[in-house]
C-alpha cells in the first residue's frame, strides 16, 4: 500500500525583494490571474476614494525633532493587552487562496515571523481552527460579516473565542458590495473554498463579489454590539467608522474599539481619504478605547502619521496580498520587514524612541 502524498500546507515559497510596497501591484499583477487580479486590486465606481487614501498622505506633515537622544528606536507595542514587534496588522481580506494557495495560512506564518496582528475575514479561504494553529499563540482577531443567520453567528464566534481570538471585529460598512467594474467586465466569480461556510454546511462556491453578501445583515444597528458581546464575551470593536458621531455612538453602545476604515475605497466613492477622517473621530474617542486604522498605507511614513493622529495599530492590506501572491509567508513576512524597516528610519529621522513618542509627535494637516 503506497503512502498518501502529503501537501505542504504552505505551498511553494520563496524570498522576495522588498523595493517598495507601491511597486508590487505590478509585480503581483503577472503572476495573478486576471480575475483575481482585478478583484484584490480594484476600488469601486471610479476609484476616487481607494486613490485619495493614498494622495491623502500627502496633506500630513511631520515636524521632526532632533538631538532627541534617539538610537535603535524600538516600534514594539501592546493593543489589547498583547505584545507586537510593529503597531502594523494583516486588515482582513476574504480569500486570501485567491493570491497563494496558502491563503490565510501563509498570511497566519508570515504575520508570527514577523511578529504582527494577524485578522482573518469571514470569508477567508482556510477554516478559523487551523489559522489560529498557525499563529500559534501569536495575536489574532476574527473579522465578521454579521449573517443573517443567527445560529451561524454563534457558529463562528465559537470557533473564533475556541481559537483563542482577541477580539471581533465587527465590520459594519458592507451590508452590501460595492460596484466594482473589473469584476463585471472580467465575469469574476470568486474561485475556492469558504471555509466558515462550508463549516456550517451552507457554503457555496463560485459566487460573484456581491455574492458574498447575500447572507449578511444589511439592517445593522448598535444593539448588535451588546448582543456580540453577550455571546463570546470577546470585545468587540466597530470596522468601517467614517464619522465621529459614529465613533461615539458604538462605544456608547460598549465597542471596546474603533476602527477607523473606507473598506480600501471598495465601498462608498468619493468618501474622504480614511487619514483625512482620523484626527475628528480620534478626539471624539479620546483615548477611552483603542483605534485602528487602515486605508492606502504604503510607507512608514504612513506609518507613524496614522500613530501621530490617533490610531494605536495600522492595517494593511493589498500589499499583503500581493507579498502573498509573490513569495508566500515568505512573501508576507518581506513586506512586514520592509515596512518595519522604513518605520525604523522614520523613527530615527523624526526624533521618536518609541512608539509613545510617535504618538505625541507635532503634525500639520492640509485638511479640514
Amino acid at each position: 500500500m503506497i503512502d498518501a502524498v502529503k501537501t505542504d500546507p504552505f505551498g511553494k515559497v520563496n524570498a522576495i525583494d522588498v523595493l517598495d510596497l507601491a511597486s508590487l501591484e505590478g509585480r503581483a499583477e503577472k503572476v495573478l490571474g486576471r480575475g483575481e487580479f482585478g478583484y484584490i486590486s480594484e476600488g469601486s465606481d471610479d476609484g476616487y476614494t481607494m486613490r485619495r487614501n493614498t494622495t491623502a498622505f500627502q496633506d500630513v506633515e511631520m515636524l521632526p525633532r532632533v538631538l532627541q537622544g534617539v538610537e535603535k528606536p524600538d516600534q514594539s507595542t501592546t493593543f489589547m493587552g498583547a505584545k507586537v514587534a510593529s503597531p502594523l496588522l494583516t486588515a482582513p481580506i476574504a480569500g486570501n487562496t485567491l493570491a497563494h494557495s496558502s491563503g490565510e495560512l501563509g498570511l497566519a506564518k508570515g504575520a508570527k515571523e514577523a511578529g504582527i496582528m494577524m485578522s482573518q475575514s469571514t470569508f477567508a479561504s482556510k477554516p478559523i481552527a487551523e489559522t489560529a494553529a498557525v499563529s500559534d499563540g501569536a495575536p489574532y482577531m476574527f473579522q465578521l460579516y454579521m449573517p443573517k443567520d443567527w445560529s451561524y453567528c454563534e457558529y463562528l464566534l465559537d470557533e473564533a473565542k475556541n481559537a483563542g481570538a482577541l477580539a471581533i471585529i465587527l465590520t459594519a460598512d458592507s451590508t452590501l458590495g460595492g460596484y466594482r467594474k473589473k469584476d463585471v467586465m472580467n465575469h469574476y466569480h470568486l474561485k475556492g473554498r469558504l471555509a466558515n461556510l462550508e463549516g456550517y454546511n451552507s457554503g457555496q462556491t463560485g459566487v460573484g463579489a456581491g455574492g458574498l453578501f447575500k447572507e449578511s445583515m444589511q439592517k445593522l444597528d448598535l444593539a448588535l454590539i451588546d448582543k456580540l458581546a453577550s455571546y463570546s464575551g470577546l470585545p468587540i470593536i466597530i470596522k468601517g467608522i467614517q464619522h465621529p458621531d459614529d465613533a461615539v455612538a458604538a462605544i456608547n453602545a460598549g465597542a471596546a474599539g474603533i476602527y477607523v476604515s473606507n473598506h480600501g475605497g471598495r465601498q462608498l466613492d468619493g468618501a474622504p481619504g480614511a487619514i483625512e477622517q482620523l484626527p475628528a473621530i480620534a478626539a471624539t474617542v479620546d483615548h477611552r478605547v483603542p483605534i485602528i486604522f487602515d486605508g492606502g498605507v504604503q510607507r512608514g511614513t504612513h506609518v507613524l502619521k496614522a500613530l501621530a493622529l490617533g490610531a494605536d495599530l495600522v492595517g494593511v492590506g493589498r500589499p499583503f496580498s500581493y507579498g502573498l501572491a509573490l513569495g508566500g509567508w515568505q512573501g508576507v513576512k518581506a513586506v512586514a520587514d520592509h515596512l518595519k524597516m522604513e518605520i525604523n528610519i522614520a523613527m530615527q529621522l523624526t526624533g521618536c524612541q518609541t512608539i509613545e513618542d510617535v504618538k505625541r509627535m507635532k503634525i500639520k494637516t492640509r485638511f479640514a
